[in-house]
């Protein structure tokens, strides 16, 4: 009998637990802001307000479309410029016509006056990453696989899942082709250490922020991401910065635990100098070294 007891007793303690966890996977998205400053802004362009979003994994229990339509009310009560998708819209076990068809209703109601521009993740190619592709421009969405478009002042390069060096580079060409701002977009934030210095700005998804980040023990999958700096948040490194999105959903299990969905409201804009002679990279790297560069 005691020993009925104490199984009840674990078992209401992980039913408990995991109820917790699932209701920190549904949870409303935090709205993360940073100013970020950009090198060879266009004198008299205003800033532009990018909205940064990854991972919806559609399918997991995690994520309906219910969920998703109502994330994207609140985006568009944002009013950003510009909308970024950074891969992973389908849980990857099942990317029928059928379940990739269920993004566009809710994707179509995005409004940025720049569009919405995304790039494909890991889960997106198990099976078939056309049939994210087809729903995803249904729903009006400009999907890039190394190409580069350019959006208002902004020069956007994507590279999608599993790209390699040779690809940065020849991205890096189309940007600087295009004439605008660069920003490069990827789904993993492995390639942020290797791009070329000037790609000042890395937007990226995948690590879920950890999803599950216990106390004293951290993330229970640290190695989704290889350098640990660019496990979540806003990172300063040699080529400018790197926002790494927690994302909306969650792969495989529906939980969350010390990493809450989230999104990124950025402000792009030109930067001043401080000086006379001051270049605006260079002055950039010094305020981002004393911790001034940035607001989040």
């Amino acid at each position: 009998m005691r020993r009925l007891r104490v199984f009840l007793a674990a078992l209401s303690v992980l039913a408990g637990v995991s109820l917790w966890g699932y209701s920190n996977a549904r949870q409303d998205p935090v709205v993360r802001r940073s100013r970020i400053a950009m090198p060879e802004w266009p004198r008299g362009a205003p800033p532009v307000h990018v909205l940064l979003m990854s991972d919806i994994h559609l399918g997991n229990w995690s994520m309906g479309t219910g969920r998703l339509e109502r994330i994207v009310g609140e985006v568009n009560a944002l009013q950003p410029d510009l909308v970024v998708i950074a891969g992973d819209f389908l849980d990857g076990f099942d990317n029928t016509s059928a379940r990739a068809a269920r993004l566009v209703q809710p994707l179509s109601h995005l409004n940025a006056p720049l569009g919405i521009v995304a790039v494909l993740g890991n889960h997106d190619r198990k099976i078939d990453p056309a049939v994210v592709i087809q729903a995803l421009e249904r729903a009006g969405v400009t999907v890039l696989v190394n190409q580069s478009v350019r959006r208002g002042p902004l020069a956007i390069g994507g590279a999608g899942d599993g790209f390699r060096v040779r690809s940065l580079s020849l991205l890096a060409e189309q940007l600087h082709g295009l004439g605008g701002v660069p920003v490069f977009v990827a789904h993993e934030a492995d390639s942020a250490p290797r791009r070329p210095l000037d790609m000042p700005l890395m937007l990226v998804g995948h690590t879920h922020c950890g999803q599950i980040v216990l106390p004293l023990i951290g993330p229970l999958t640290p190695e989704i991401v290889k350098d640990q700096r660019y496990l979540c948040g806003l990172v300063h490194d040699a080529a400018g910065e790197t926002v790494v999105t927690g994302g909306l959903g969650t792969s495989n299990a529906p939980f969350r635990f010390g990493a809450p969905p989230d999104m990124w409201l950025l402000t792009l804009g030109p930067f001043s100098p401080s000086g006379p002679g001051d270049s605006a990279l260079n002055t950039r790297k010094r305020r981002n070294a004393e911790g001034k560069g940035s607001e989040h």
